[in-house]
């Protein structure tokens, strides 16, 4: 997963941009923009958060494990159900950490992205970041998921029965369809959020120092510099 300091610096302010070459900043914000946005639709970071899902789902497991076990018998059952429980919980601890990491990056990547919308306008650049290909992708796959997390949550409470099947048994099912069921949110959320911000991008309007802000001293345009710091 990218550091802080592998995302692309934040866009300079307003005032000092009138006074950068236009083409530098037209060239570094389409620049910024492509790498922002890969990073957030991108197909890896779909497959990252699946990866994420499926390891939630195997601590799930074995939590599950370890309630149909306490569930059965007594003595050594419950050791073992110790033990799956001990590994369930060693497994969702990595596993919430590393989304909860993975929320802040997908923050910071989105407040880049709404600041270089905002730093210019370039009507090729920003149709480009639509993105229809990967926002279709996200849309059908989530969907997809979401409709197999609901039927496998709402099949195993309906399907359930009191002579054959154990609360624990139909809560670990539950709880699988419940992962996919959110994971497949997640996904909706991203295609949205995307598709709202490339309407922005299409929409945007430069940022204008403000009447009366103070501004730096007239220079000559640079015409060899670039706002990535090269």
């Amino acid at each position: 997963m990218p550091s802080r300091r592998d995302l692309p610096p934040p866009p300079p302010p307003a005032h000092l941009r009138e006074w950068l070459d236009e083409s530098v900043v037209r060239a570094d914000r389409a620049r910024f923009l492509a790498d922002l946005s890969r990073r957030s639709l991108g197909l890896g970071r779909l497959v990252l958060l699946w990866l994420v899902a499926a390891v939630f789902a195997l601590g799930w497991t074995f939590v599950g494990m370890a309630v149909m076990t306490f569930e059965s018998g007594a003595g050594l059952d419950h050791l073992f159900g110790a033990v799956f429980a001990v590994m369930g919980l060693g497994v969702l601890g990595p596993a919430g950490y590393c989304f909860v990491r993975g929320a802040r990056q997908e923050r910071r990547v989105h407040r880049l992205l709404c600041a270089w919308v905002v730093a210019g306008r370039d009507p090729g650049t920003d149709a480009v970041l639509r993105a229809p290909g990967r926002s279709a992708v996200w849309l059908v796959a989530s969907l997809a998921l979401g409709a197999l997390g609901l039927w496998t949550a709402f099949a195993a409470a309906a399907g359930a029965r009191p002579d054959t099947d154990t609360v624990g048994q139909i809560a670990y099912v539950m709880g699988l369809g419940m992962i996919l069921w959110i994971t497949a949110l997640l996904g909706l959320a991203k295609a949205a959020t995307h598709y709202s911000w490339s309407l922005r991008a299409r929409t945007a309007r430069p940022n204008r120092p403000r009447a009366g802000t103070a501004t730096a001293p007239i220079h000559p345009r640079p015409t060899k510099s670039s706002l990535a710091g090269a």
